[in-house]
């Protein structure tokens, strides 16, 4: 097994969908990361909260209207222009974190298996750094099982995991957002077929 770390040219700036694309010899998974229309709306809330709360602060501190739609002039800086302030502080922050993942699409690649030459390549995008390049390399003839975590409840997990010979168990699915269980176990099966080891969790 191998694991290395890098760096590379981002693409596929939108993704909205799961892509499963095979042949008799290759099965390569899409996996998407932070670029989900939910993600997208999360972060656009956030942004307008938080700048809409820092405005507020700011012209109840320089008693300049920065708000066409309100008078946040007439609020006494100390308290409320103050907690309005930490208040937008916070949102913004939040919502810079929030553009950040969603530009560099963190979570997101795929994942290839070839039983060419008898490769698998589970490949991830994170931040900027060392480890802004996540790819992990194995053979086929180290699997010993795919595994499937079907969990439900309020914080519910519908994910299918990689089990090695050794007992290491690599996540193939994406985080976040819980997969549909018909697509959970269609995945799990194709690629239990296609590496011919057992399915587990079913």
């Amino acid at each position: 097994m191998q694991l290395a770390f890098g760096s590379k040219k981002i693409g596929n700036f939108f993704m909205t969908a799961q892509t499963v694309s095979t042949s008799d010899r290759l099965l390569r998974m899409e996996v998407i990361g932070s670029r989900r229309l939910s993600n997208y709306l999360f972060a656009t809330i956030v942004s307008i909260g938080g700048t809409g709360f820092l405005l507020a602060g700011l012209s109840s501190f320089f008693q300049v209207n920065l708000l066409p739609f309100a008078e946040p002039t007439q609020l006494y800086f100390i308290p409320q222009g103050l907690a309005m302030s930490f208040y937008g502080v916070c949102g913004t922050l939040l919502a810079i974190y929030l553009w950040m993942t969603v530009f560099y699409d963190v979570g997101g690649g795929y994942n290839e298996f070839n039983r060419e030459n008898g490769s698998i390549r589970l490949f991830r995008w994170g931040f900027p750094g060392k480890n802004r390049q996540v790819d992990i390399s194995c053979k086929t003839e180290d699997v010993q099982s795919v595994r499937i975590e079907i969990r439900d409840g309020l914080n519910p997990r519908r994910s299918i995991y990689l089990k090695l010979k050794d007992r290491r168990e690599y996540p193939l699915t994406r985080v976040g957002q819980p997969m549909a269980l018909s697509e959970v176990e269609n995945q799990g099966a194709q690629l239990a077929r296609f590496l011919g080891v057992p399915l587990e969790g079913l």
